[in-house]
């Protein structure tokens, strides 16, 4: 079998923008033709800025290296890829790029052999995938709000809930300034959090993402607080993701458990994270750091020192369907994450909806990924922007 042709579709999902606050959001979804008729399909989707159009550019920069080449040399196209930019630098934009065409070989390996992604990655080992809910509060700002979408989505099946409670800071979303947060701003998240630890009990878990927002000692007494007031179950990215050392001073001073890694690239990027205790969980995303081949060699380097892994999922349908497949396989997963907004989204682009029920995901015993793109769809949503085949 070779491959006979690589393709990058840009689409706009409607997600609910108003509601959910986003508006520049688009996903990639990256196709692979082969020359016995089996296709497969992966996601290179990320944002913001319109970045999705670049990172659909850079797969259709790879075609030269993949068409010819035999799409069952997972390995040896990583690499190929992975190694061709490394002067530019590998991890990040090439990590994105190489995600989607990971995801696409695998799929195909999946058809061509018959059997599940998940049964070519050694079996499963669960049923179904366990999740944690994201995208639930959607248009809230008090703590009623909140407290009543929390009660919505628990009664709906959800025992595990992630939000943002620090409205002030969503204006420098990927921008940090002083790692700061007024008197105010604080306030109001902890409430926010405290009401909803109210609404939903002590069993349900209530994850907070810090977005890498602070510094280190804003971060130190937002986790503290939120842990003792209202028994966080994490807080993720305390800080930005460039200091090892920034974060080694957090987890020592907080009581909190810490989760970190959706902005890490690679086994390279969590080896020194896992080597030096820096983190409670990891939260590596599929799309992100180099695919299915690579999500699960972090999940394995984790498991070696007893590390929970919870992938990031914040984008389309590749990336959850990707990352269930491997934690299928994974002794040491803990959750996936999903946007509950998202789901109409993830639906709109597929041959048949994604199988939900409550708190779990539960995969289809088909080839490859199990289900595949209606392309009719795709080509409907395509940004203006997008390449065309």
């Amino acid at each position: 079998m070779k491959i006979t042709d690589v393709n990058a579709y840009v689409v706009v999902p409607d997600l609910g923008t108003e509601s959910a606050g986003i508006s520049d959001w688009q996903w990639t979804f990256v196709v692979i033709d082969t020359d016995e008729g089996i296709s497969g399909w992966g996601e290179s989707s990320n944002v913001p800025r319109n970045t999705s159009l670049l990172t659909a550019a850079g797969v259709r920069a790879c075609r030269d290296e993949l068409i010819g080449e035999d799409p069952a040399n997972i390995e040896h196209l990583w690499h190929k890829i992975f190694r061709k930019y490394s002067y530019l630098g590998s991890r990040g934009f090439t990590t994105t790029l190489l995600s989607g065409i990971d995801i696409a070989l695998w799929d195909i390996k999946g058809k061509a052999a018959g059997r599940p992604v998940y049964d070519l990655l050694g079996g499963k080992m669960r049923d179904d995938i366990r999740l944690y809910a994201n995208g639930w509060f959607g248009g809230c700002s008090t703590p009623e709000q909140y407290a009543a979408a929390a009660r919505q989505t628990v009664a709906d099946g959800h025992d595990a809930l992630k939000m943002d409670p620090f409205l002030e800071m969503n204006p420098r979303h990927t921008f940090y300034l002083d790692g700061q947060i007024s008197a105010d701003g604080e306030n109001l998240g902890c409430d926010i959090t405290a009401a909803v630890r109210e609404a939903v009990g002590p069993k349900v878990e209530v994850l907070i993402d810090a977005h890498g927002h602070y510094n280190v000692p804003t971060a130190v007494r937002l986790a503290d607080r939120l842990f003792t007031e209202s028994k966080i179950g994490w807080f993720e990215e305390p800080l930005p993701p460039e200091s090892f050392k920034g974060l080694k001073s957090v987890r020592e001073q907080t009581k909190a458990p810490i989760c970190v890694g959706e902005r890490l690239f690679t086994r390279w990027d969590f080896m020194p994270v896992l080597e030096d205790g820096l983190t409670d969980y990891i939260m590596p995303d599929v799309t992100w750091t180099g695919g299915i081949s690579e999500l699960k060699k972090i999940s394995t380097m984790a498991e070696a020192y007893f590390i929970p892994v919870s992938p990031h999922n914040a984008q389309g349908p590749g990336q959850i369907l990707a990352g269930a497949h491997t934690m299928m396989t994974v002794p040491n997963f803990y959750r996936l994450e999903h946007a509950i907004s998202f789901k109409p989204g993830y639906d709109s682009f597929l041959q048949e909806p994604l199988q939900w029920s409550g708190n779990k995901l539960t995969l289809w015993d088909r080839p490859g990924l199990g289900v595949d793109l209606d392309m009719d769809k795709v080509k409907a949503a395509l940004h203006p922007d997008s390449p065309q085949d």
